[in-house]
């Protein structure tokens, strides 16, 4: 079936939370979240976004960006919110934002974003054609168009050119 004859489907649709508690086996020397935990939990939620926006099985086949802003202490919670941005065919970008919540006052910090970039994956093991996402808001227009931009980027220079 081809993307064209899907019908899209709002951003709000593949809209994703998740909440984990920063225990001591997540800690790094300095007594905060280990990078490489944030990025696999980073994973988990936009493989939500991923999955409900397909309805299918996805898979992650890059990280465009992840930035660290502030550490996470252990003891806080990690609140994470991921969409689909775009959709271009059998692949899709989706943004991940990472907040910390001190439990005990509820102040939010935000603390991380990313961009990682999925394929569905048909019954067969192959790529196979996503809805197009629908933007409803201007924040969801301006993360489509953005979306569009690092996507022209990533091709570039995976063919060897630079913009």
């Amino acid at each position: 079936m081809s993307a064209s004859i899907l019908t899209g489907r709002p951003v709000r649709e593949s809209r994703s939370d998740y909440t984990y508690i920063a225990m001591a086996n997540d800690a790094n020397p300095l007594g905060n979240v280990l990078g490489g935990r944030i990025m696999h939990l980073v994973d988990m939620c936009a493989w939500l976004a991923a999955q409900r926006h397909a309805r299918r099985p996805a898979v992650t086949v890059a990280i465009d960006q992840m930035s660290f802003m502030r550490p996470i202490a252990i003891g806080q919670l990690v609140i994470l919110r991921s969409s689909v941005n775009k959709v271009f065919r059998t692949s899709m970008e989706v943004g991940v934002k990472v907040w910390a919540e001190n439990p005990r006052t509820g102040e939010l910090r935000h603390t991380a974003s990313a961009y990682l970039t999925f394929v569905a994956i048909g019954d067969d093991g192959k790529p196979v054609a996503v809805p197009p996402v629908i933007a409803e808001t201007d924040e969801e227009e301006r993360r489509y168009r953005e979306a569009g931009r690092r996507r022209e980027r990533r091709l570039a220079e995976r063919n060897g050119f630079s913009l």
